[in-house]
């Protein structure tokens, strides 16, 4: 099982001009510590449960640029990037920016967007579920094209590009996880285009009967389950509870996932302090899963 790090809430202290280094050593820190995946919120304005738009907001993809300069090892990512925030096209080429700049460690993670008041707010269009949804398979199929060989046009409902150019390829063709687990299209989607799922925490009977659901999508699709790599939101702090903690994780690993994303806590005093003592002091404990 592998580790990644999410950073939700960006409320550090000493505001603003503590952004920089506290995410400056948060990356170093899961860097050099065994994590290997970090990533960061693809929103405009902060979600209700941390506080809503008065608390701080960093732009996802300018951060992970930044953060690929402060690390060497650890993929980067946002747990998701919302479908209408980018025009396919250029969130391809983004990607594929951040994949040559860092070497080779860009994820795309994906998903079809909710947050409807940073959208009034900043004036970008919010069409109905199901228009996000039309929209979010067909960025699915672009940014594929675009890291394909085929350069020729694509032809969709709602996008039409008259060349899916994009040179420089990345260096490593950068894994795409569709995150959310609606059962009627989201992990139909994961099935046919994704090479990863990823589920919030819930308990155990829900997560097995959303993996149960995939499966299904997979043989519809003529896929092989194995090839859609399980990922999940812890639920347990592995620092206040590494006994719980443990606990979440052989249960999830007995269900065949691979990552489990953990973090800080909301309003952490020492951000840096907690990811320290799960790199250094619990994630040794957990080797064996």
């Amino acid at each position: 099982m592998r580790f990644a790090v999410h950073l939700a809430d960006l409320s550090y202290p000493g505001g603003p001009a503590a952004l920089a280094p506290t995410l400056t050593s948060l990356a170093r820190v899961a860097d050099q510590g065994g994590i290997s995946r970090l990533t960061m919120m693809d929103h405009y304005f902060q979600m209700e449960p941390f506080g809503g738009p008065a608390e701080p907001m960093l732009e996802g993809y300018t951060s992970l640029g930044y953060l690929a300069g402060q690390t060497s090892s650890v993929e980067l990512g946002l747990l998701v990037t919302g479908v209408t925030y980018r025009h396919p096209g250029l969130l391809a080429k983004i990607i594929t920016t951040l994949d040559v700049l860092s070497g080779g460690r860009a994820v795309l993670g994906l998903g079809a967007a909710w947050y409807e008041r940073e959208h009034l707010g900043l004036g970008v269009p919010f069409p109905p579920t199901a228009e996000r949804f039309e929209r979010l398979e067909e960025t699915l199929q672009i940014v594929r094209q675009m890291w394909s060989d085929d350069d020729g046009p694509y032809a969709g409902k709602h996008y039409q590009l008259a060349e899916t150019v994009c040179l420089p390829r990345p260096v490593r063709r950068p894994p795409i996880m569709v995150g959310g687990q609606g059962e009627r299209k989201t992990l139909r989607l994961v099935a046919r285009y994704a090479d990863a799922c990823n589920l919030f925490p819930a308990d155990l009977e829900t997560v097995r009967h959303k993996l149960q659901v995939l499966d299904a999508h997979c043989e519809t699709e003529g896929r092989d389950p194995a090839e859609v790599a399980r990922t999940i939101i812890a639920g347990t702090d592995g620092v206040a509870d590494p006994d719980g903690f443990r606990r979440e994780l052989e249960a999830y690993a007995d269900l065949g996932f691979s990552m489990v994303w953990v973090g800080p806590p909301p309003k952490a005093a020492d951000p840096v302090g907690w990811l320290t003592e799960l790199t250094e002091r619990r994630l040794p404990d957990l080797a064996d899963l």
